[in-house]
């Protein structure tokens, strides 16, 4: 079978919400990436055979196939068609999954797996909120509720279900949240972002039109103190806002390739995917999923947890990625080392395919081999793709 590998992969530094990417329209944003993918390799825009993308609020500004409209912004020409994916959370790794079966099958050689979420312009969750305001009903149908009576969607319930489930603490959860600002803080200052990410222009309070190219949601100044004093989201629970993602703006994009359209334009693969794979598990706790789908990842790929060098566990919550680490037996040391989504952000639909490139770069900035990454998904689903770094 072909082969799929990652050629480039890059995104936006995260925006807060409100933030330095409130003037951008989510479209123009992506459109941004992908054209800088096409500048970065300097292929044939011509030749792009597909563009997917993930984005979890189709509403508004990212309605009507945000994936066709951000052709439509950027140096595609108007031949190059494109998708927009839902799979909550994990979307633009489900994204990178549809491009690379797509190489691998042989109907494509060179397919654009992208990402886009603006929570400041289309806010989460507005696609049901807005819906249900004017009277046009709840994605929990009859059929549903008469399976599961009382059925909600709720993943602030789930992170506490987690910390129960696998005895996790404040300390345990507040504990975790500084080590991802302290990781991104130590990769920004030693530059280890600089080739992922895209600087973008923003208008600053004074007027100026400065580059957004650090990630905004790192907290530079945070200490166990700071994030120890932030007031618990629920009284008998462990989760605050500090141990929780952030709220982010954001775009990304990975170039997918065969071996062939490589050699013909002359460029160098930065990974290859080595396994891709999604499994659903109980919707109620919903993000415990990533831990049974890495299981049986390793298995299918033949491979033991000692042998992934990286990993890259969406840290929707503290307690995910702290639930992962125990119930896989993983090495602390190699999760997530340049942070994560407490301290980077969680631009949900730019999620996926950010966290890939973060690994993949990270992974040859170490001399890894192989990186593994998986992201908890809205009902229960998590994605896992396991990559080569060459």
């Amino acid at each position: 079978m072909t082969q799929a590998y990652i050629v480039a992969a890059v995104r936006t530094a995260g925006g807060r919400r409100g933030g330095r990417l409130k003037g951008w329209h989510p479209v123009d944003l992506v459109a941004a990436v992908i054209d800088d993918v096409i500048r970065r390799t300097a292929i044939d825009p011509a030749l792009v055979e597909d563009v997917v993308m993930g984005c979890v609020t189709q509403i508004g500004e990212q309605a009507f196939n945000v994936a066709r409209q951000a052709i439509l912004a950027s140096v595609l020409p108007d031949s190059v068609p494109g998708v927009t994916v839902d799979r909550q959370c994990g979307s633009s790794q489900q994204a990178i999954h549809f491009a690379a079966q797509a190489v691998m099958s042989g109907s494509a050689d060179v397919v654009i797996a992208a990402g886009v979420e603006s929570m400041t312009r289309a806010p989460m969750s507005s696609a049901a909120t807005l819906a249900a305001e004017k009277g046009y009903g709840s994605p929990i149908s009859p059929g549903i509720e008469k399976l599961r009576p009382g059925f909600e969607l709720n993943q602030f319930r789930g992170a506490e279900m987690m910390a129960a489930k696998y005895g996790l603490t404040r300390n345990d959860t507040d504990a975790f949240a500084l080590r991802s600002h302290q990781n991104a803080i130590a990769a920004t200052r030693e530059g280890k972002f600089k080739q992922e990410i895209v600087p973008i222009p923003f208008v600053d309070a004074e007027g100026t039109t400065q580059l957004h190219e650090v990630d905004e949601g790192i907290r530079f100044e945070a200490t166990i103190e700071s994030i120890g004093s932030v007031k618990l989201l629920r009284e008998d629970g462990v989760i605050t806002a500090a141990s929780a993602s952030q709220i982010c703006d954001g775009a990304s994009a990975v170039l997918v390739m065969s071996e062939r359209a490589m050699k013909e334009a002359g460029l160098e693969p930065l990974a290859r995917v080595h396994h891709m794979s999604v499994l659903g598990g109980d919707p109620v706790i919903m993000l415990e999923a990533p831990i049974p789908a890495t299981q049986r990842a390793l298995q299918k790929a033949g491979l033991s947890i000692r042998d992934i060098d990286l990993y890259e566990v969406n840290e929707a919550f503290s307690t995910v990625p702290l639930a992962w680490l125990k119930a896989v037996d993983a090495d602390p040391a190699r999760l997530n080392v340049h942070g994560g989504a407490i301290a980077l952000g969680h631009p949900m639909g730019a999620t996926g395919a950010k966290l890939a490139g973060t690994l993949i770069h990270a992974l040859r900035q170490s001399g890894g081999r192989y990186g593994l990454q998986t992201v908890c998904e809205g009902g229960g689903l998590a994605n896992v793709t396991i990559y080569e770094a060459l």
